[in-house]
């Protein structure tokens, strides 16, 4: 089976085994965004539990 081509360029396994993740809303239309806004979506996330297998299966860890 072949990993998701897009899911690779998307997220990264951290050491630990969680999936990281970048924020949405932070590529263009910036100028209504407050800095504030701007400055927590440059933060990474993690991928939350309910869409971890969904996550996981584009990847083929499981």
């Amino acid at each position: 089976m072949k990993t998701n081509s897009g899911a690779k360029k998307r997220f990264a396994l951290t050491g630990t085994g969680k999936i990281k993740r970048k924020h949405a809303f932070k590529s263009h239309i910036l100028t209504k965004k407050t800095t504030k806004q701007k400055r927590n979506l440059t933060h990474s996330g993690l991928v939350s539990a309910p869409d971890m297998n969904n996550v996981k299966t584009l990847l083929r860890i499981k």
